[in-house]
């Protein structure tokens, strides 16, 4: 278990003064970089000679994966059948140095300075050393890294080396290696994959002054990856080429510079990887060398200028500015910098659990993405948000095709956890039986649709994904003897409980989403009949359907307890035997790996915001006291044993009036990663828990609801803070909130005219009465 390491508190960047490999793990997944395609761990060049145990060097292309059967000791018909994961591919960043004929470890000789930032602003990591080795040579080490945010297939360094009392050789070996495997996973469930051995076999190798490159092939499912580098050095030096590693796939380029002392060497090195997942095979070398060639054209300054204003535009639609909290800030922004780097932006790919920063979960997508993850991308840069929603419409076919495996007749289920489309998920009772993952892709577009008003989104993709989801809430859904309906045998978000009759969201969502559903088909009927009359023959859809979908959700079963006045989690959650949480060791947390997962569900005891999370989303059906009553309750039993708990009690903590609770819940949620609270962040961030960061600005402090397309806030100031700030792309408009204490003032940036509501307040601005202040 890698140790919590404390960082200097800085509003822009994160920064590490001193080299600790007790802290090596959790350092290369803080100090990762991406740009939602490929992913480079924070590990040196040089690489690393530490304790085993406390390093990964991976390097991740988010959607290219491998696949492999799923063995059952127990088959059973419709379980998934395939698993896929994430690859760690070739590393391509590796630079070796040699002084003479000692190799530069900081591990070894003296380390005498060392500093290491990766600047939010910027998109750079870099890092300063000075080092003695163990013959007394001093030299003095500054690299920069980047992964560019405009080119999504190029990264790119710069490695300088300054020789401070001593002139001779210095040799700098540039390489990539494709002798790389992946984590396999122990006893933890969440950690890596369940393949050993490499993944990837050779299929060519080529090599030229200054350019590498290794062309493999994934064994089963079939993808051809080419990784190449291309290196330039100034001066004088010697160039040879070397093939080393397990089969030849270490590729070097070694320069041999005779070195003087106090002159700098500098070495700009720039890599890039092309898939057969995104370009036909035999364009793949070619685009590699197009891409590498028009890098080194630029140069690595002029590549990190365009980084800069990326970041720049960025940053003045996303930043959240909070004043009186420096931890706080610095988590705020460390989270939207990291979410940015880890979401897909093609409409091939979307964002994983663990961003592209480790291994964790696979690689798999989960529901993170459109409950948690896709809010923040709405309001702050919804091109990327509209990319996420076309992810699920290129799996609209293989989740129609899970439907059958699942014995319904008509509509599309989609996978609880993917890459490409198929269900991944071994375990039903926590993965497949998470049917409200439909739901949730439903609110996500109804959620687009409302900020945006993107009605030729909704034409194109979004009805369609709406309708055949709807489609399978009859499928499963019954009505009981009282003729109220039923939806029995799911797991709704709490994992601690599965396989239940009537989970209260999975409920209250289906009946969001079937009336989601009629309504698009009723509107699009009477105001566009040729678009829907297409829409309706490309779905079969049958004239009594949109009816029995009204009926359906007029007649839910949404489980109420009288007696408590608070609505149940499931028909038989209230039932069962509390789980005895005074006498569980400290050490026994998370129950997961502690518990066989039937003791747990035999008990009353939640993993995370369940009624709760749907006390946020649906936020309108809840009376107040309703909201304080079940936020009660449910909190007396959650362990909060997953991520994507606290930012949910957060919220709800807020709205009900508790401000000590929301504060220290966002808290947790604030800095998850940074104080690594869950103790596994060496695996990968938690993208869902960063994303909960600004939901809780925005929706918790600041009271943010949408409830069919009107905006309203309820603002509070943390007593800790001075003020809060922060903006928001709403309607074509671009909205910016400044909370001070007394007041809020609401700007018009962008766009012609915007209302909504402050504390039940009407509210309208316009461009030429851009600004409210409010009390």
């Amino acid at each position: 278990m890698p140790s919590k390491h404390t960082y200097p508190l800085e509003p822009w960047c994160i920064r590490e003064t001193a080299f600790d490999t007790a802290s090596h793990f959790l350092d290369e997944t803080l100090f990762a970089l991406g740009n939602g395609y490929i992913g480079l761990r924070g590990t040196h060049e040089e690489g690393y000679t530490g304790p085993a145990g406390t390093s990964l060097d991976g390097t991740y292309l988010n959607g290219f994966y491998e696949s492999e059967a799923i063995h059952y000791p127990e088959a059973a018909y419709g379980l998934a059948k395939t698993n896929q994961f994430m690859l760690n591919v070739p590393n391509a960043k590796g630079i070796a140095l040699w002084l003479e004929d000692e190799r530069f470890d900081p591990l070894q000789g003296t380390l005498n300075s060392y500093e290491r930032m990766l600047d939010f602003r910027t998109g750079v990591l870099r890092r300063v050393l000075e080092w003695t080795s163990p013959q007394g040579r001093r030299v003095a080490i500054a690299s920069r890294r980047l992964v560019s945010m405009t080119d999504k297939h190029l990264f790119a360094i710069e490695y300088e080396v300054t020789p401070l009392n001593f002139s001779g050789k210095v040799v700098l070996v540039s390489s990539v290696d494709g002798a790389v495997k992946n984590l396999e996973a122990g006893d933890d469930p969440r950690v890596g994959s369940a393949i050993s051995g490499q993944s990837l076999a050779l299929v060519d190798a080529e090599q030229a002054p200054h350019f590498s490159a290794l062309t493999q092939r994934t064994v089963n499912s079939g993808f051809q990856l080419v990784s190449a580098v291309q290196t330039e050095m100034r001066g004088v030096f010697e160039l040879a080429q070397r093939r080393d590693g397990a089969d030849g796939q270490r590729l070097e380029q070694v320069y041999t510079v005779a070195a003087m002392q106090g002159e700098a060497i500098r070495l700009n090195k720039y890599g890039s990887y092309h898939s057969s997942r995104d370009y036909p095979e035999a364009e793949l070398l070619p685009r590699a060398r197009a891409t590498l060639a028009a890098a080194a054209d630029k140069g690595f300054r002029a590549l990190a200028q365009e980084q800069e204003h990326y970041l720049a535009d960025f940053w003045q639609h996303a930043d959240v500015e909070i004043s009186g909290d420096d931890a706080l800030q610095q988590g705020m922004r460390f989270n939207q910098f990291h979410l940015l780097q880890s979401a897909g932006r093609d409409g091939k790919t979307n964002i994983s659990a663990k961003g592209v920063t480790g291994e964790g979960y696979e690689g798999h997508y989960f529901w993170d993405t459109e409950i948690y993850i896709f809010p923040f991308f709405l309001y702050s840069k919804p091109e990327i948000a509209k990319s996420l929603l076309e992810y699920r419409y290129a799996g609209l076919p293989l989740a129609r095709e899970r439907a059958r495996q699942m014995s319904h007749a008509k509509g599309a289920l989609y996978p609880w956890r993917t890459i490409a489309g198929v269900e991944c998920s071994a375990y039903y009772p926590a993965g497949t039986a998470q049917y409200h993952i439909n739901a949730d892709i439903a609110y996500s577009i109804k959620l687009y649709m409302e900020a945006t008003r993107d009605e030729d989104y909704l034409l194109q993709y979004g009805a369609e994904i709406v309708l055949e989801t709807a489609r399978i809430w009859m499928g499963i859904g019954a009505y009981d003897r009282a003729g109220r309906y039923c939806i029995n045998e799911v797991t709704g978000p709490d994992e601690y409980t599965a396989l239940v009759n009537n989970n209260y969201y999975t409920n209250a969502m289906a009946r969001m989403h079937l009336n989601f559903a009629a309504s698009i088909a009723e509107r699009l009927a009477q105001e566009q009949p040729e678009a829907f009359a297409r829409i309706a023959a490309l779905v079969q859809l049958d004239a009594d359907e949109v009816p029995q979908w009204r009926r359906a959700a007029a007649r839910m079963l949404l489980p109420y307890d009288e007696a408590l006045q608070i609505h149940a989690q499931d028909d038989s959650f209230l039932d069962k035997k509390v789980w005895d949480f005074a006498g569980t060791p400290k050490e026994h947390y998370p129950l997961l790996l502690n518990y066989h997962p039937l003791v747990i569900y035999r008990h009353q005891v939640c993993k995370q915001a369940d009624v709760v999370l749907a006390l946020l989303l649906l936020s309108d059906e809840f009376k107040p006291e309703d909201k304080r009553r079940d936020f009660d309750y449910y909190e007396k039993v959650t362990t909060h044993d997953s991520s994507l708990s606290s930012c949910i009690f957060s919220i709800i903590a807020a709205e009900v009036g508790y401000q000590d609770k929301a504060y220290d819940y966002f808290m947790e949620t604030a800095r998850l990663d940074l104080d690594d609270t869950h103790g596994n962040t060496h695996y990968g961030v938690h993208t869902a828990a960063m994303a909960g960061t600004w939901m809780g600005v925005a929706y918790g402090f600041a009271g943010m609801r949408v409830v069919d397309g009107a905006v309203r806030f309820a603002p509070t100031l943390p007593k800790q803070w001075r003020h809060y700030q922060f903006k928001l792309h709403l309607q074509g408009c671009l909205l910016q909130v400044r909370v001070e204490a007394g007041r809020t003032e609401y700007t018009l940036l962008h766009g012609d005219a915007l209302a909504f509501s402050h504390r039940g307040q009407p509210v309208a601005l316009s461009a030429g009465d851009y600004v409210k202040e409010l009390a």
